[in-house]
């Protein structure tokens, strides 16, 4: 294939870090005076790159540079998932930047450049670009999060999201290097054929754990989770929303690439540890969630906690598990921008409040607020018929299929308990005295963003989740 014409398959991608290029040569020359243009140029970018990926050129599946990524169904639906949340992040951190005035041209550009990385990791078949999209990613999210340079907080999350990276990077590189050792490739189809034929594969499955434990920190799986609730809480609420979302559905896309095109032949070996991690991230997520006062603390348990049942499907390594981790990726990427919606809402004269509390009597001060924030609830919670707990049938029924009842059984105990930290919020919201009312004033994006997001989760629209299971079984076809 010539160089123009694996170009010409990438475009999505060419579209973004040329545009990500251009617009911050035209931030240095204009100053923060154009901060507003500047995000809107970049949710044009991402809008763009998320049309080319649907209707672009490209083949339905295509190597590219030499076998490094694949243009397939799977890349495509996280792709236009990923791009589509990104712009949303954008446009609903404009009023809170400009409040807290680090309004910044760098902050859209950022972030296009994370996704620039996302769009590489989810299309990676080759350890190097695996590497190559996860640090792209990575660099980026370090900035965002101590992009508040005046706050402490911010700083602090910051540093401690760079710190703990870099010793994620750590594992997962010396993961690959052992991996490299024992198959003598980096690709996966290589991988995969020397872990079939090997007759003992104690060499490649240590270097597995290790992957596996880098990749479980992107994805903030417990026991690697521990940077999660500090990094939420620190960073500004928009990149916390961002955070929340993207990131993670391009993790989880990696991990569900990377182990099933290059372990399929042991996947007895690595089942467990999938599995294992996923009890222990719905366990902590559930647990840890009850004593939280600070919605951005909770809302990071509660990620980790999703991330659990998104891997429950993974640990399946069946297509049927695959097509359930995508269903579930995407719910919960439309509840967690719904959801951080409604907290950058939370604002009263004197700035933003995080505390649980100052929902108390909700409903008496901003009805439609608390409407669009007990739907999210709900769904977050897996209370049917709401949308999340489609989600979760989907990963539960994966499960049960791949004869893992046991961890089923776990992922419903787990969901039980999840459900009292979410329904207590309710409970604050409906029946507590009424706390001091927030801003009325929220601006249209917040607005469309969590009534959008509402919708989605609300019985009556529950029925977009036949077409969505079908494009995600599409999706997942591509990896076997």
């Amino acid at each position: 294939m010539g160089i123009f014409e694996t170009l010409f398959h990438a475009l999505p991608e060419l579209v973004l870090v040329i545009g990500a290029m251009a617009l911050l040569i035209t931030g240095v020359f204009a100053g923060d005076k154009y901060f507003r243009e500047i995000s809107y140029a970049s949710v044009t970018l991402l809008s763009v790159a998320a049309a080319l990926a649907i209707f672009g050129p490209a083949p339905p599946t295509e190597s590219i540079f030499d076998g490094a990524f694949r243009i397939d169904a799977f890349s495509t639906f996280c792709k236009v998932i990923i791009y589509i949340s990104a712009a949303l992040a954008i446009l609903m951190s404009e009023r809170f930047l400009a409040d807290e005035k680090v309004g910044r041209f760098e902050y859209p550009v950022l972030i296009v450049l994370a996704v620039f990385g996302m769009s590489l990791m989810v299309s990676a078949t080759d350890l190097i670009s695996l590497y190559m999209g996860v640090e792209t990613q990575s660099l980026a999210l370090y900035i965002l999060a101590a992009f508040n340079r005046d706050s402490n907080r911010s700083t602090e999350a910051g540093l401690k999201y760079f710190v703990l990276g870099a010793l994620s990077s750590c594992l997962l590189l010396y993961g690959a290097s052992l991996i490299y050792g024992f198959s003598g490739s980096t690709s996966f189809e290589e991988i995969a054929r020397v872990a079939s034929e090997a007759e003992s594969n104690t060499g490649l499955i240590i270097g597995l754990v290790f992957l596996i434990s880098g990749l479980a920190f992107k994805v903030s799986a417990a026991p690697f989770h521990m940077w999660t609730p500090d990094v939420y809480e620190g960073a500004p609420t928009p990149v916390t929303a961002f955070f929340a979302a993207a990131p993670k559905l391009a993790g989880m896309a990696l991990f569900a690439r990377t182990l099933v095109s290059s372990f399929p032949s042991v996947l007895e070996d690595w089942q467990p540890v999938i599995a294992l991690i996923a009890v222990a991230s719905m366990a902590v997520g559930a647990f840890s969630a009850i004593a939280q006062t600070n919605i951005k603390r909770l809302m990071a348990y509660s990620s980790i906690g999703h991330m659990g049942y998104a891997l429950m499907g993974l640990a399946a390594g069946t297509a049927q598990g695959i097509s359930s981790v995508l269903i579930y990726m995407a719910i919960y990427v439309a509840m967690t921008i719904g959801a951080f919606a409604c907290i950058l809402m939370m604002r009263r004269r004197g700035g933003m409040t995080e505390n649980i509390a100052d929902l108390s009597g909700l409903t008496k001060t901003n009805m439609p607020l608390a409407i669009i924030f007990t739907i999210l609830l709900f769904s977050l919670a897996g209370v049917p018929p709401m949308a999340g707990f489609f989600g979760k049938w989907f990963v539960f029924f994966a499960a049960v299929d791949a004869d893992l009842v046991w961890l089923a059984i776990a992922g419903v105990l787990a969901s039980a308990v999840s459900a009292f930290y979410y329904l207590r919020i309710v409970w604050f919201m409906w029946f507590d005295e009424a706390a001091e009312a927030f801003e009325r004033d929220s601006g249209p994006v917040l607005r469309f963003a969590a009534w959008g997001a509402a919708l989605l989760m609300f019985p009556l629209l529950t029925v977009f989740i036949g077409p969505l299971a079908q494009v995600a079984r599409r999706a997942a076809a591509a990896l076997f």
